[in-house]
């Protein structure tokens, strides 16, 4: 069975060693359970925008966004 040669592969994996491999399993069992929930469409949004969202940029932070190409 996969899970008993997984458990023999981990009883081979030097002490300093496990903490990075239990973070890997456990943030890739995270990622498992978030592919289930319901995907965020980007452009949908519940509620309603406040009259900030639509006002311009003050021009330092908009010098922030340009780049030297």
């Amino acid at each position: 069975m996969l899970i008993e040669k997984i458990i023999e592969e981990l009883q081979e994996i030097p002490e300093d060693k496990l903490t990075q491999i239990y973070e890997f399993i456990h943030y890739f069992r995270l990622g498992l359970n978030l592919e289930s929930k319901e995907v965020r469409i980007p452009g949908l949004l519940k509620g309603k925008l406040g009259d900030a969202f639509f006002e311009p940029l003050p021009e330092e932070e908009l010098q922030q966004w340009e780049t030297d190409i």
